[in-house]
């Protein structure tokens, strides 16, 4: 295998920020037949319902059935698979659900209010989602971990009903993620993917629910069925390709950091993978690792590709500008493979999922470390977070006026709705002020 020639930057140099900014640049925009495709099976789910799921489902994944409920998994099939499943995965996937429900239960927000002198009362009350959508790829893309993360937020926010939908092409069922959805405690699950199962959860049809929030990753179908049914529904968000920054001051093992690097490179072609550094030669030592490891991966063309097209090593004076490179990229997971990473932590500003110290490999943040590993991609760190229970909860204000409140507050919304030209608010508002 031909040796990788990774990218090599240094913050010193005069064009480092376009350099910067032309390595980090990622297409986004929706293939136009992609997204006619997706419009078209879309409103045939929303106008034809069942019918439509049904000859998607044989179109696509070449599954013919009489009707949609011949697609519904019930518990006794879930539990079936979680029995079937071997023993070690049992007990990972149950270590790893427990860690990640004890996470998110300190995530939990508790409804609030308080009075002012005049008696009035405000405050917020917190409202799980009645119903949550959870899509998981299905096939070769197989992922339990996900559903883990995806399910258990919901039902620790108090979410009423989990309804997964997985693509089961040729009629392929991979009992790992079925284990997964018992653990979880997904309500119903339906074999149905694509766009179709997208809009059957956002629109809702005879046989599957509509739900109030759809989250989950998929390929570009599915993500584009989702960026198109927001505001029907709520989505989590629009997930780029999973990304990894390692800033390293020289003193962890190259060969970790060459594989920390590969464990985001592996997941496809366009995966970014960057490494910090202030030390040139460990930059040096680390390319040499990646090149003497690749070999040996399962994924190495992968992974070949997207080091080749989308890695990077970038040479920093000291580790305040690694903070600093790494806040303008704003990563989906940063490891601070470094002496002291609670000092630097105090640098970092933005980044989906921080990795403290050089034991602290991302891949545990992806299964079994507790906190979400559904993570902002492609700078959007910079204002969003991790998928959590928040994201299943929604926020109502409280307003409750006494008498005195509402003559004292009365007066003053009287002068600013009068001053904005709308004389039945000033009204009402003056109704209730004592003469």
């Amino acid at each position: 295998m031909t040796d990788i020639n990774i990218t090599r930057l240094n913050a010193s140099q005069s064009d480092f920020d376009s350099a910067l900014a032309k390595l980090l640049a990622w297409d986004d925009s929706v293939d136009h037949q992609v997204n006619e495709s997706v419009r078209h099976i879309l409103h045939e789910v929303k106008t034809r319902g069942d019918a439509a799921v049904l000859e998607f489902t044989e179109k696509f994944d070449r599954l013919k059935v009489r009707g949609v409920a011949e697609l519904e998994m019930d518990q006794g099939r879930l539990q079936k698979a979680l029995d079937a499943i071997p023993q070690d995965q049992r007990i990972a996937l149950e270590k790893a659900a427990d860690r990640i429900r004890d996470y998110h239960e300190r995530q939990n927000q508790q409804s609030w209010q308080y009075e002012d002198e005049d008696g009035t009362v405000l405050g917020q009350k917190v409202t799980p989602l009645d119903r949550a959508g959870l899509y998981v790829p299905g096939g070769k893309a197989a992922y339990p971990s996900s559903v883990l993360m995806n399910a258990i937020p919901a039902k620790v926010a108090g979410v009423s009903e989990v309804v997964m939908v997985v693509p089961t092409p040729d009629g392929v069922v991979n009992d790992m993620v079925l284990a997964a959805a018992a653990i979880a405690g997904v309500d119903r699950v339906f074999t149905v993917g694509g766009a179709q199962a997208v809009g059957a959860l956002a629109y809702g049809t005879e046989t599957i629910p509509a739900v109030d929030k759809i989250v989950g990753p998929g390929n570009i179908f599915v993500a584009t069925a989702k960026r198109e049914v927001f505001g029907t529904v709520g989505i989590d968000m629009i997930a780029g390709p999973s990304e990894i920054l390692v800033i390293c001051d020289g003193q962890t093992d190259p060969d970790w950091i060459a594989m920390d690097l590969f464990s985001q490179a592996e997941h496809d072609e366009q995966a970014q993978s960057i490494l910090i550094s202030p030390d040139a030669a460990f930059l040096d030592a680390v390319e040499a690792s990646v090149n003497k490891l690749l070999p040996t991966m399962e994924r190495s063309e992968i992974i070949a590709e997207s080091m080749g097209s989308r890695a990077a090593l970038i040479e920093v004076a000291d580790l305040s500008e690694a903070a600093a490179v790494s806040n303008r990229i704003a990563p989906e997971h940063l490891e601070l493979s470094v002496e002291n990473p609670e000092a630097l932590v105090e640098e970092i500003r933005h980044a989906g999922a921080i990795f403290m110290g050089r034991f602290t490999a991302e891949a545990l943040g992806d299964y079994c470390a507790g906190p979400n590993h559904v993570l902002p991609t492609s700078g959007t760190a910079r204002f969003s977070s991790p998928l959590g229970v928040y994201d299943f909860q929604k926020r109502s204000s409280i307003i409750g006026f006494s008498a005195a409140g509402a003559d004292r507050m009365g007066r003053v919304a009287s002068v600013l709705a009068r001053g904005e030209g709308l004389t039945a608010h000033a009204r009402s508002a003056e109704y209730r002020i004592e003469d």
